[in-house]
């Protein structure tokens, strides 16, 4: 998979994908990530890609000549499945919408900044919004960095347990079960029986109770998607 990302601030986004997994990930050649500015298409020598916004009102907005320019330049390069703009209005992410991006091949991520991008880039070029949360950031950035993250480990062979990921939290909407390693008793407080039983089939059984009692508790949302 490739994803390429196009940033005001690509150095933003230098750290989280050289460390961990997703270093892992690029190493094994399973993910390629690239980061792009912006100012590489800006409208003149001073690097402006942003401009007052018409009708008046605080804050800048990303211009439409630049971002047009390196959607499409980009694109002659290889197809894009899907041409994703973060953005606090955009689709809530969630597991399943990470799952059905792991499936595919080519991505290009926007990350908005300032005011956001003009109406136009969404209307002609984007193909998907996703908002990471109801709150605002001061860019895409942090947004596309988590988004990377959730899509990359999904793909096969990057994690050491391919069935890892498959346990996670949000996985058939239930939250995961608790998790203990050693010591067996630390401080009087001791690991529950049955996971040191190793009957596998009860220990599964547990699990999957634990599952879905912590998700009645916190997340009853979840169980209304089922």
């Amino acid at each position: 998979m490739r994803i390429d990302i196009i940033s005001v601030l690509p150095e933003l986004l230098k750290s989280p994908f050289e460390h961990s997994i997703m270093k892992r990930a690029q190493e094994k050649q399973l993910l390629e990530v690239q980061v792009h500015s912006l100012r590489k298409w800006a409208v003149n020598d001073y690097g402006q890609v942003d401009d007052y916004q018409y009708g008046g009102g605080a804050g800048m907005v990303m211009m439409c000549e630049p971002l047009a320019k390196a959607i499409e330049e980009l694109s002659k390069d290889r197809r894009y499945d899907e041409v994703i703009y973060l953005t606090p209005d955009g689709e809530t992410l969630n597991q399943k919408i990470a799952n059905t991006l792991s499936l595919k091949e080519n991505i290009l991520l926007i990350c908005g900044h300032y005011k956001g991008i003009d109406e136009r880039i969404r209307e002609h070029f984007v193909t998907k919004e996703i908002s990471i949360g109801d709150y605002v950031l001061s860019g895409g950035e942090l947004a596309a960095a988590v988004l990377v993250d959730t899509i990359g480990r999904l793909l096969p062979g990057v994690l050491n347990d391919e069935t890892s990921a498959l346990f996670d939290s949000f996985q058939d909407n239930l939250l995961a079960p608790p998790v203990y390693t050693r010591p067996e008793d630390f401080r009087g407080w001791k690991v529950p029986d049955i996971l040191m039983s190793g009957d596998h089939k009860k220990i599964e059984e547990w699990r999957h109770n634990q599952s879905l009692q912590r998700t009645n508790e916190r997340r009853p949302d979840l169980s209304d998607e089922s």
